[in-house]
């Protein structure tokens, strides 16, 4: 299990971000190079991981197809980000190549493996530039990300364009749990306030999409 401390910086934009990353004296270094996230969110049809979300359920679940890059859909991978109070974790498995003519079958496969848990159905998309940093141990981790978009597949069954901007940028600290002890002289020289931050909410709240 492991911590995700988020920050969300309004008004501020992206390259001040970047500097205060660069300027960390735990030498936060880039990871790999930049490059673009793409998700679709699953949920219940009334919105059951949206409110346990904003209603601070501390034992929770959600589901999300995720892959990169901007060309075709390729080697998607279904995620389920597993919350237990501040703690976080992810399990990950592989699901098929797919288009936007084919999220029936993707739907499908989704409910497979979430078996009785829940009926499924894919809510939002969502995508946004990501960059990495590690400390040289790496032992924390931060990524950075901007240009966050979304378009509601709650009304809309097939994705055609983004239709909402958000121009915040989204700072998130990852650490295994075994150093929280160690966290604070991390912590203490990013200058900018933690907050809850949760994309697929925002995401559904800037799109209006709820009842």
């Amino acid at each position: 299990m492991r911590y995700e401390r988020k920050y969300r910086v309004e008004d501020l934009g992206l390259a001040p971000a970047r500097q205060a990353i660069r300027n960390h004296p735990a030498s936060f270094r880039p990871l790999f190079p930049d490059r673009q996230v793409n998700n679709i969110y699953f949920d219940t049809p009334n919105l059951t991981a949206y409110h346990e979300n904003v209603q601070g359920i501390a034992q929770r679940k959600k589901y999300r197809v995720r892959w990169y890059g901007t060309g075709p859909i390729i080697q998607p991978r279904l995620e389920v980000k597993i919350k237990d109070n501040q703690l976080g974790d992810k399990q990950s498995t592989a699901v098929q190549n797919f288009d936007w003519r084919s999220l029936s079958t993707l739907q499908r496969e989704v409910q497979q493996h979430a078996g009785n848990f829940a009926v499924l159905r894919p809510t939002l998309v969502n995508a946004y530039q990501r960059a990495y940093y590690a400390t040289p141990n790496g032992r924390f981790r931060l990524t950075l990300d901007w240009n966050l978009r979304y378009f509601s597949l709650y009304t809309g069954r097939q994705f055609t364009r983004f239709n909402l901007r958000d121009e915040s940028v989204v700072l998130e600290l990852k650490y295994e749990a075994i150093h929280e002890a160690d966290v604070d002289r991390i912590r203490q020289f990013l200058p900018f306030r933690q907050t809850k931050s949760s994309k697929y909410v925002t995401g559904m709240n800037l799109l209006g999409q709820l009842y």
